[in-house]
C-alpha cells in the first residue's frame, strides 16, 4: 500500500489543482470572448485542420479528442449548426460518416489561433523560463498519450 501524503504535500496538491482550474478557466473563458469557441471546438479544428482533404471519420475524431461516441455527435452537432463543421457518408464505410471543416471553420479558427496563443503565454507561458516550458510540454504530451491510449483501451 502506498505511503499517506503528508499534510505539505497534499497542500501542494491542492494549489495546483485549484491554480489548473483557474487557469484553464480562463483560457477557455478568454477563448470564447475572442472567438466564440470552446476547447472541444477549437480542438475539433484543429485536428480537422490537419487532417488529410480537412476531414475524418467519427470513430477516429473521437479517439483523438477522448470523447464517447454520443459526446461526439453532440459536438458535432452543435459545430454543425454554426457551420463551422459538416457531416458526410464516409465514401469507404457507407454506415459511417465523417467531419469536414467548411470554409468558415478554418476562418474560425485561423482567427482564433492568435488570440488563443496570446491568452496563453499572458496567462502561463511568460511566467516560465525555457527550461519549465520544456518540462510541461513533455508533461503534458506523455499526460495526453495515456489519456488517448486509456480511451482506446477502455
Amino acid at each position: 500500500m502506498a505511503e499517506p501524503l503528508t499534510p505539505t504535500e497534499m497542500a501542494g496538491w491542492r494549489a495546483y489543482i485549484e491554480s489548473s482550474q483557474r487557469l484553464m478557466t480562463q483560457l477557455e473563458d478568454d477563448l470564447r470572448a475572442d472567438s466564440g469557441l470552446t476547447f472541444a471546438d477549437y480542438h475539433v479544428l484543429v485536428l480537422l485542420s490537419e487532417a488529410p482533404d480537412r476531414r475524418l471519420r467519427m470513430g477516429e475524431l473521437a479517439s483523438r479528442l477522448v470523447f464517447s461516441p454520443s459526446r461526439l455527435t453532440y459536438q458535432i452537432g452543435s459545430m454543425e449548426k454554426r457551420g463551422l463543421v459538416a457531416r458526410e457518408s464516409c465514401p469507404e464505410d457507407r454506415r459511417g460518416s465523417e467531419a469536414v471543416l467548411t470554409a468558415e471553420g478554418l476562418r474560425t479558427l485561423r482567427e482564433a489561433a492568435p488570440h488563443h496563443l496570446r491568452s496563453v503565454r499572458a496567462h502561463f507561458v511568460d511566467d516560465l523560463d525555457e527550461a519549465e516550458t520544456a518540462v510541461l510540454t513533455r508533461v503534458f504530451t506523455r499526460l495526453g498519450e495515456r489519456l488517448r491510449a486509456s480511451s482506446v483501451a477502455s
